[in-house]
C-alpha cells in the first residue's frame, strides 16, 4: 500500500489550474480522476440550483451522475488558449446538458397553453368578481382539478421560462466573451473586468426596467430560490398570481436582453401577461 502512495503519478500541493495543465500535456488517467474530485463540487451546486428544470422527470443523483460524464469530457476538451476559465467553460457544458435531458422529454404537452388561458380566464373572473385573485384551492374548485394539477401545469409553464431565459443568458454571454484577450491571467486583465461588469450592467438595467413585484418574484425566485407558495406568501397573492408575475417577468427580461444584445437601445412597452 505504500508502494502505491510513492509511486502516485498525482504530485502534492499542485493548485487545480496547475494539475489541469499539467494533464493536458501528460493525459495521465490518475490527474484526471483527481481533477474530476476537485470539480465535483461544480456539478453538485448546478444540479442543486437547477433542480426544478428535471425534478419531474429525473432524480437528483441521475443528473449528478450524468453531470460527472460531462465534467471528464470537459476536462478532455477543455482549452486553455481560448482564455476561459475551466470552471467557467465546465458550468456552461454541465448546464447545457440539463438543459438538452430536459428538451428530450416530453415536459410541455400539446395542451400547456390552453390550460394556462384556462387557468388565466378563471383567475380574471374570479379577481372581477372579489377584489383579489383566487387561493390554489379556490381555483382548483371552480376548474374541478385537484390544486397538485394545477401546480403541475404552472411549474411547467415556469419551466419554460427558465430555459428560454437562460439560454437568451448564456448566449449574450458568450457574445461578450467572444472578444480574445491575450493572457493567461484573464481575470486580472481591465478587458475581463470591462467584460463583466458590461454583462451585468445589461442584466441589472434588464431587471430594474420591470415593476416592483416583477422584480420582487424575479429576486426571490432566482436569488432566494423559494418556489412559487413560499413566493406567495412573501408578497401575499396567489400561487396562481405568483406564476403570472414571473412569467411576464422573464418574457421581458428575455426580449430586453435580446433586444440589447442586438443593439438596440431604444425602450419599449411589453404587455403583461402569463405565456
Amino acid at each position: 500500500m505504500k508502494d502505491r502512495k510513492t509511486q502516485s503519478k498525482v504530485p502534492e500541493g499542485y493548485t487545480n489550474e496547475e494539475l489541469l495543465s499539467l494533464y493536458q500535456e501528460t493525459k495521465e488517467p490518475e490527474l484526471k480522476k483527481e481533477l474530476a474530485l476537485r470539480y465535483l463540487y461544480i456539478v453538485k451546486c448546478i444540479a442543486i440550483q437547477m433542480r426544478d428544470v428535471y425534478t419531474g422527470f429525473t432524480q437528483m443523483e441521475d443528473i449528478v451522475n450524468e453531470g460527472v460524464l460531462m465534467l471528464m469530457t470537459a476536462i478532455d476538451k477543455f482549452d486553455e488558449g481560448k482564455n476561459v476559465k475551466f470552471e467557467t467553460y465546465a458550468s456552461r457544458r454541465i448546464r447545457g446538458m440539463i438543459i438538452d435531458i430536459a428538451r428530450k422529454q416530453d415536459w410541455i404537452p400539446r395542451t400547456l397553453r390552453k390550460n394556462l388561458r384556462d387557468i388565466n380566464e378563471v383567475s380574471m373572473k374570479f379577481y372581477s368578481g372579489h377584489g383579489r385573485y383566487p387561493t390554489m384551492e379556490e381555483l382548483a374548485e371552480r376548474m374541478e382539478m385537484e390544486p397538485q394539477k394545477i401546480r403541475s401545469i404552472m411549474g411547467k409553464a415556469n419551466l419554460s421560462s427558465v430555459l428560454s431565459l437562460d439560454m437568451v443568458l448564456e448566449e449574450t454571454s458568450d457574445r461578450y466573451r467572444a472578444i480574445q484577450i491575450p493572457s493567461d491571467k484573464r481575470e486580472s486583465q481591465p478587458e475581463e473586468n470591462f467584460l463583466d461588469q458590461e454583462f451585468k450592467n445589461t442584466l441589472a438595467k434588464g431587471i430594474r426596467s420591470l415593476k416592483e413585484k416583477e422584480q420582487t418574484v424575479i429576486s426571490l425566485y432566482y436569488i432566494e430560490e423559494l418556489n412559487m407558495k413560499q413566493i406567495a406568501s412573501i408578497i401575499n397573492v396567489s400561487e396562481p398570481r405568483v406564476s403570472q408575475i414571473h412569467a411576464a417577468a422573464v418574457l421581458k427580461l428575455r426580449k430586453y436582453i435580446e433586444k440589447l444584445s442586438r443593439g438596440e437601445e431604444k425602450e419599449e412597452t411589453y404587455v403583461s401577461g402569463i405565456i
